[in-house]
């Protein structure tokens, strides 16, 4: 069966002197290179006692060193395990914990960051690791918990991504090699990528757009340009970079395409080596990808969706009919190969065309589940008449014309922000645990650019008045940067139904 690493492996046979991997400031692999280093790795993970089935947890910023590991992950056997380098320790330390990773790959500063003494999670360094090789010289190796779990599927996982959940602690999304390849051979039929092509890696290794960028590139021999957190939200600087690394094929959300649009200058660039250009996680508005139209009419662009249970499932091309200025956003288009789709009302029956429901997906493509949550696997999944499993997707759609669908909104709380996917009740969670608020509830509100925001409403126990300052800190503490609130109101009491529940609608009318 052929496999991710397999795909590096055989296009270092292929093209062994060809660059694989590439920085902007530099530095590069060869596909040869990039083989060898993941083999050395690989053998200080073996010899660590990894093996088939395992889990790895990767908490490293976007490197060579990085993208070797992840094959050498991927060679031992074992699924990887990425996680935000730069979200709250907690977190991260929850992640590795939860899907009991054997041992986790890290540096020298975030190793101390996750072994803090005294919280219970020591993840203590691995006895006998050595960097192999210069470009792996700053890896360090941790044990994970004592006890690993055995995997709860059948098939060879690839990787773990987890995702925000609605009880305030993040899920697991178990993807095997098979669903991965599954996507990743849809993109091969349809972009056509070549040798010579350079693909952008603007999402991080713990985001689903990652996948695409990778693993598409490495198997058409192809070239990935990795861009860094910091350069990646900076236009100013993105734009001249990916002019002069000859970006081919780019792949990111709206809203740095956005920004690249407004302040990246690039009138005054030669993108003419852009020929692909790819985007999804948040609708893109559609006065925003005008305008980059206008500055860029060469590539191809695509509109890409799909929740990171199903990798990418539908897609849209657009074209000078389909972008204008005061047209309506893009269709999510039609389904990828191998994928199908079905539109169901609130008791599961399919919906005649035209009709708004819910969008359940089946196929090649679609995750084996969430790691170790059989009662939300069991919600997660519809099973129909003929006993197949679709998954329900929580988007509201319309098939607008046969076979193409337009998205309407969210079944559920869940938001896309900033290309991520937001449970509102996660952040509702880490506010809940300040430990002046008396009750929190948090909603999603859209500016006039259509931009998703988070509007914060506390109620506050202590004397002292809440500080909104201090409100921000203890946020980015506790949560990612996306997860953030952007607004905080006090109230005296939250709003309630007659219910008792938290009054959500009254909330709205005061944001």
């Amino acid at each position: 069966m052929t496999t991710l690493g397999g795909l590096l492996v055989d296009s270092a046979r292929r093209s062994p002197e060809r660059v694989a991997v590439a920085e902007p400031a530099g530095g590069a692999l060869t596909y040869a290179q990039l083989d060898r280093i993941s083999d050395a790795i690989r053998d200080q993970l073996v010899q660590q006692g990894v093996g088939a089935g395992d889990r790895v947890g990767l908490y490293l910023e976007k490197s060579l060193a990085s993208v070797a590991t992840v094959f050498a992950i991927l060679k031992a056997g074992a699924a990887y395990v990425p996680v935000d380098p730069n979200a709250p320790p907690e977190r991260n330390r929850y992640i590795f914990t939860d899907c009991t990773v054997r041992v986790v790959v890290t540096d020298a500063v975030r190793a101390g960051r996750l072994s803090a003494p005294g919280d219970g999670h020591p993840f203590p360094a691995a006895a006998g690791f050595s960097s192999p090789e210069e470009v792996g010289k700053d890896l360090v190796l941790l044990q994970g918990p004592a006890d690993c779990a055995p995997t709860p599927v059948d098939e060879p996982l690839a990787y773990i991504l987890y995702t925000s959940g609605s009880t305030g602690k993040p899920k697991g999304v178990m993807h095997s090699h098979r669903t991965a390849l599954s996507f990743i051979d849809w993109c091969s039929q349809e972009f056509a990528p070549r040798p010579d092509d350079r693909f952008s890696s603007h999402a991080p290794f713990h985001f689903d757009l990652s996948i695409l960028d990778l693993y598409v590139s490495i198997k058409h021999g192809a070239t990935v340009v990795l861009i860094g957190e910091e350069l990646g939200k900076n236009p100013m600087q993105l734009a001249p970079v990916i002019a002069a690394t000859g970006i081919t094929v780019w792949y990111s959300t709206p809203s740095i395409l956005r920004l690249l649009a407004e302040f990246g200058r690039l009138d005054t660039l030669d993108l003419g080596a852009l020929r692909v250009l790819c985007f999804a996680g948040e609708v893109f508005p559609m006065k925003h990808l005008a305008a980059l139209r206008q500055l860029l009419p060469r590539p191809r662009y695509y509109n890409l969706y799909g929740p990171t249970e199903t990798n990418v499932c539908t897609y849209f091309e657009a074209d000078d009919t389909s972008i204008s200025p005061e047209g309506r956003p893009l269709p999510i288009g039609s389904v990828c190969s191998d994928d199908e789709a079905l539109v169901v009302d609130a008791a599961g029956q399919a919906v005649a065309p035209g009709e708004e429901g819910e969008l359940l997906i089946a196929g090649g493509s679609v995750m084996l589940g969430y790691w170790n949550l059989p009662e939300q696997n069991a919600r997660a999944f519809h099973r129909a008449a003929d006993d197949r499993h679709w998954y329900r997707t929580g988007d509201i759609v319309r098939e607008e014309r046969p076979g193409t669908f337009t998205y309407l909104g969210r079944r559920d709380r869940m938001i896309k922000r900033r290309g991520f996917r937001v449970e509102l009740g996660e952040i509702e969670a880490a506010l809940n645990n300040h430990p002046d608020v008396i009750e929190a509830a948090v909603i999603a509100t859209n500016d006039p650019d259509g931009e998703v925001g988070v509007q914060a409403f506390l109620s506050w126990g202590a004397q002292e008045g809440a500080s909104i300052l201090q409100l921000k800190r203890y946020c980015n503490a506790a949560l990612p940067a996306y997860m953030v609130p952007d607004r905080f109101k006090i109230l005296t009491a939250l709003p309630k139904t007659s219910t008792d529940k938290v009054d959500y609608q009254k909330l709205k009318e005061l944001a």
